[in-house]
Order: structure tokens, then sequence, then C-alpha cells
């Protein structure tokens, strides 16, 4: 049964207006001023609020803007002996739902008060749905201080249709991000695809976004649609997209102008509707300063910037990550590993994690595969610490740039020898792009 709070003087107005309303099966609350009115919204909120226009000491139009402060979103519906025109438009710019003459015409009336709770319901389920949502993005993002600004922005920009550039270290989750703007958007429901720039040999990047003709090159023996248009409709995701070069740069502005694409050997184009989200593991705008990235492509694609934090300047996330990978780890092999000891979990905090996110979720799955119990232990993480052969050395004990550098060397110098030094196989694996792999290898010497 709805509640309809009545607040007006007139004690003869109140108990026509209680006796109709509950005939139509209204709960009714009776106010004889503003401020009494004002005091039992809240303490009873109401569903509607009747509110008269001239009282003594406090006015309609004062006890208005109160009500409205104490909540925006329940109507309020002004009654007033006085029906002039401005008067009206006044009280609807102040937030009234709607302005009525008394003495009011009771099948009106309670039309625009069924109106006015349906509306009110569905504006309290939309606000409801809202924070439902923003805190599901807490739930999987995190919420730290270095978090809460991305998720924020998350948030802000995922149902509009905005071009995005995300930038990040490697493994601080931009795909995860992407990915969930996409199915927060209105494109839903249509293809979420995902280019990795720097895994596509340079010769073969125009083809794979844009297609080709058969015989448009040496090897083209059919017709082959691009990611581009693969996504029509949907969401691309162009990742380490610093890696493209000017060629392609020049051709993905054109698109992204013209929205339409032309296959490589085609003089056709064909039309796309696609929102691109590009990403980054380095500043875009520095490689703009420094004529590495066309200026105008970057104005173009950043309509939107998300910057994602790496995983050391959010340590308070590092417990809540670790338990949730954990229970997605545990339910994923099937093994009953449900704690992760204190020891564990500070030592967690003091791990630089080069691979931010990503790096902590591997070191989580390994954990819990070689886990002879319940409750992950260090004795389960020395492959983190790095004990293995060097006098047991804690990385702990290191600076935090040496101890980085430790980690990745090793990590770099392992998966080459697992790939017999193939380095393309070494880049996929370790999920950086081909060049990067190519300067880490030079830096180490080896």
């Amino acid at each position: 049964m709805q509640k309809i709070l009545i607040i007006d003087d007139d004690k003869t107005v109140r108990f026509a207006l209680k006796d109709v309303l509950t005939e139509h099966e209204f709960q009714t609350i009776e106010a004889s001023n503003g401020r009494q009115g004002i005091d039992i919204f809240k303490k009873e909120p109401p569903d509607v609020v009747l509110l008269d226009l001239k009282m003594p000491d406090m006015d309609g139009i004062e006890t208005l803007q109160e009500l409205k402060k104490i909540d925006g979103i329940t109507p309020i519906i002004i009654l007033s002996g006085f029906g002039d025109i401005p008067t009206a438009i006044e009280t609807i710019k102040l937030g009234a739902y709607d302005f009525i003459t008394k003495p009011p015409e009771f099948d009106k009336l309670i039309f625009t008060i069924k109106r006015a709770v349906e509306k009110a319901s569905l504006e309290k389920e939309v606000t409801r749905l809202n924070k439902t949502v923003y805190s599901s993005l807490e739930g999987i993002f995190g919420k730290s201080e270095a978090m809460k600004n991305a998720v924020k922005q998350i948030y802000q920009v995922a149902f509009s249709d905005f071009s995005i550039i995300l930038q990040g270290e490697t493994g601080t989750g931009k795909t995860t991000i992407a990915r969930t703007i996409h199915n927060m958007s209105r494109r839903t429901d249509k293809p979420f695809i995902t280019v990795d720039i720097g895994a596509i040999p340079e010769t073969l990047v125009e083809s794979e976004l844009f297609g080709h003709k058969r015989g448009a090159f040496t090897g083209a023996e059919k017709d082959k649609k691009g990611f581009f248009e693969i996504a029509n409709g949907g969401t691309i995701l162009i990742d380490e997209i610093q890696n493209m070069s000017f060629n392609i740069q020049a051709k993905l502005l054109r698109a992204v102008e013209e929205k339409r694409i032309y296959p490589v050997g085609s003089t056709k184009y064909a039309d796309i509707d696609v929102r691109i989200i590009a990403a980054s593991n380095t500043d875009i705008k520095q490689a703009v300063n420094e004529k590495r990235f066309r200026e105008d492509l970057y104005f173009r694609l950043n309509e939107f910037m998300i910057t994602v934090p790496p995983l050391r300047d959010r340590v308070e996330d590092i417990p809540f990550l670790a338990y949730r990978f954990l229970d997605e780890v545990s339910r994923e092999i099937n093994k009953h590993v449900r704690e992760i000891e204190h020891e564990t979990l500070n030592l967690f905090k003091r791990y630089p994690w080069s691979g931010n996110v990503r790096e902590l979720r591997n070191v989580i799955r390994k954990a819990v595969l070689v886990c002879d119990d319940s409750v992950i232990k260090t004795s389960h993480i020395e492959f983190l610490i790095g004990n293995e052969g060097e006098g047991k050395k804690s990385f702990a004990l290191l600076p935090l740039k040496e101890t980085v550098k430790d980690v990745e060397k090793k990590t770099i110098k392992k998966v080459l020898e697992l790939t017999n030094n193939n380095k393309s196989k070494a880049a996929s694996a370790l999920q950086i792009d081909y060049k990067t792999l190519l300067s880490k290898i030079k830096e180490y010497g080896f």
C-alpha cells in the first residue's frame, strides 16, 4: 500500500483528501505545516507528497526545496488555490512533479498520484541498479584509493559510445576493463574483438585489421574479412597500439573518420560501426610528442582516457584480489583451497609485482596447484621468493628497482630456454610484444 503525505494547513482539505485516497487504497499521513511535514518526511518516507502552496510560517516553495534536499526522487505534487502559470512553472523548475489547482478533480489527482508512484519506483530501481553496477565494478577491480578513479571512469564511460584510450603497464587488466566496458554498453550483444598489434607481423597488420581480396598479395588465396568487419556493431580492442606503423595509423585514422574500411586489394569500401578501445603499456601522449604516433589519430581515439594503476600502487587491493583468484582457481581445478596464511599475504604486499595483476593470478594458480592442504603458505610460493640456486636470497632485502629487474631477467631467460630461443613464441608466452622482448634481451645481454 503506497503512503501519501498530505501537508496542508487546512484541516478540511486534509480530511477530504484522506477520504478520497483511503477509498483508492492509499495510506495517508497528515501534517498541518511545512516543518511538521519535513519531520514526518524524514521519519516515515512516503511514496508521494501532496503539498499546499500557501501556508503560514513556511510556505510550499520553501518546504519543497527542503524536501528535495532530503530526497530528490520522491514525487511532490503541489496543490494551490492560486492556479497562476508563473507559480506553476517555478515549482516545476524546483523539482515538483506536478501542479494541481484546488479544489482538485479527484479522478485527475488519483491518476497523477499513480503515475508519480510508477515514475518514482522506476527511478529508485535505476538508482539501485546503478549502485549495484558500481559495487560490482569494485568487486572486480578493487576498492583502493588508486583504483577508485579508474572504477569511476569505467562507470562513467561504459554506457556511452566514446572511443577510449586505456593506459597501463603490462598485466594491469586493460583487456578485462575493455571487456567490462563492452559488456556494460549498448553493444553487449555484438562482437568484442581483441587485436594485439605487437603480435602481428608488420606486413600483415593492414590485412588483419581491414581484410583483403583474393590475389591482393602472395598467399592471399581467398577473400578474408578483417577484424573491423568481424567486430561490426560491437567493440574492437586494439592492444599495444603504440607499435602501429605510420602507414597503418593513417589508414586507421581514415577508417575512424569515414566509418568505412577498404580491404587490401579492393577499391570498394565496407561501412563499419565499431567502438574503438585502444590500449597501450606506454604513454601515448609522450609518443605523440616524440613524433612516434600521429597527433590527429591520438585526438580521434582519445575521447576518453583511463589510466590503470600498477599493482604496486594499490597494495591494499592485493589481499582482495588474491582471495578472488584463489576462489576462481580452486573451482577451476577442483581443489578445496580456501585460505592464505597471514605471512604469505604480507609477502604478497612486499613483492614488487612487475607483471601486475596477471602475475598475481598466475602465482595463485601455481600455488593452488602445488598446495597439499587447504591453506596457501610461503612454502607453496618459493618460486616467487627466488630461493633457487642463489643462496636463498630474499627479494625483500633488495631495492625495489633491482628486485623488479632481477625477477624480469630470470623470467625472460627461463622462457627463452623453454621455447628454444624462439623469440616469437617467447614474446607470446610472456604476453609482451616482439619489439619489447628484443629490447629486454638487449638490455639484459642475452
